[in-house]
């Protein structure tokens, strides 16, 4: 198994590092700054939760963006008609984004360090949530726009709202503010601007503390549930979304 130094610097838009205690801090970036979501991240984010899953030495990870935002922006890496060719690389790096990043085998702390309107759902599948109070949560790309939402937030947020509240989350393009998600049982603390990742840091710290099999077979424990959901539900997700998709298709236009 490669060992963190064969793998630290080896992706664009994820920076890595990790303390002598073995917890491991993703920063979502774009040139150093708030994450910008398109083609890169989409087919780049499943090879660096693969390659920390792969990493035995690793006891906590820390995920969390860059700057005041956590993912809250999108580049035109999509914009256009969609074609079989298009479609084929979104839905083989769509079924891998969730599930690689729950084949993580250690307790993963997800911090909002601000707005999170993009793939929010990546920190808030986390097995504890920390939000700064300047965040707020909505899923802005989909519905709202004519995109079916279903590549896994169909699944995530009836599950973590319930399903009528999920349902009118997507549908509506909801926006929680930090204090709505942590009253619904999204995140687990809200705090200052600026306190959420030292915080973050601080539990990470106290769970590496535990034994190597406590924390891995506790995670496996408390995400088997949603990872049976999604290998059952996201596959078919992503073909209604595709499907949806070939609308922007110009008339009489063939694959």
């Amino acid at each position: 198994m490669p060992g963190f130094d064969a793998y630290a610097d080896q992706f664009e838009h994820a920076l890595l590092r990790r303390d002598e205690a073995g917890v491991l801090e993703i920063q979502l970036h774009t040139d150093g700054g708030p994450l910008v979501w398109g083609e890169g991240p989409h087919s780049e984010l499943p090879d660096v939760f693969t390659a920390i899953a792969s990493d035995p030495d690793t006891r906590v990870v820390i995920l969390t963006g860059t700057g005041d935002r956590f993912i809250a922006d999108l580049d035109d890496s999509w914009v256009g008609a969609m074609t079989p060719a298009k479609w084929a690389k979104i839905y083989s790096d769509g079924r891998r984004l969730l599930q690689r990043l729950l084949d993580i085998e250690v307790p993963v702390i997800g911090v909002l360090n601000g707005p999170a309107t993009v793939h929010a759902e990546l920190a808030v599948l986390s097995d504890i949530v920390l939000a700064a109070d300047s965040t707020y949560i909505s899923d802005a790309p989909h519905f709202r726009y004519g995109t079916v939402p279903s590549d896994g937030v169909h699944i995530i947020w009836p599950m973590l709202l319930g399903l009528n509240r999920g349902r009118y989350f997507l549908l509506r393009g909801q926006r929680l503010s930090a204090e709505e998600a942590l009253q619904l049982g999204v995140v687990n603390e809200v705090l200052p601007d600026g306190e959420v990742l030292a915080r973050a840091r601080t539990i990470a710290g106290e769970l590496a503390r535990q034994p190597a099999t406590v924390l891995r077979y506790t995670r496996d424990a408390l995400t088997q549930p949603i990872r049976r959901a999604l290998v059952e539900g996201v596959s078919h997700g992503l073909a209604l979304e595709g499907l949806g998709a070939f609308e922007s298709w110009p008339t009489g236009e063939t694959p």
